[in-house]
Parts: structure tokens; sequence; C-alpha cells
């Protein structure tokens, strides 16, 4: 159950994220993408996710914070 619930967990600040991203509330998305990095480091770290997709999601979400600070 543990494992469900940083899954889930992992799952919801990507989510909220992405979402302030759409709104391009750029200051909130920031501190959104932070947490969520951590998150997604504890899961790997944990075991919970592989490695490699840890990396992937920091990634495109990095990505996807460039793409919206450029375009501000």
């Amino acid at each position: 159950m543990r494992n469900k619930a940083a899954r889930s967990s992992v799952r919801t600040s990507v989510k909220k994220f992405v979402t302030l991203a759409r709104k391009k509330a750029v200051d909130d998305a920031e501190a959104a993408l932070k947490d969520m990095i951590k998150k997604i480091d504890t899961a790997a770290r944990k075991g919970i996710i592989k490695k490699n997709a840890a990396a992937r999601k920091k990634s495109r979400m990095q990505r996807l914070f460039n793409t919206l600070k450029i375009a501000q």
C-alpha cells in the first residue's frame, strides 16, 4: 500500500505541474516542478519507479517548463 501511495503522489504532482504550466503560471509552475522532482527522486530511490522512468519524466517536465519560460 505504501508503494501505491507514493506512486499516486508522483502522479498528482505531475498533474499539478502540467495544469499550472498550461495556465502559464511560471512562478507557481516552478515551485510545483521542484516538488515534483523531489517526489520522483524519492520514488526512484525507493524502487517504486525505475531510474530511467524517473529521468524520463523529469526530462519531459523540465523541457515543458523551459518552453513555458521562453514563451513568457
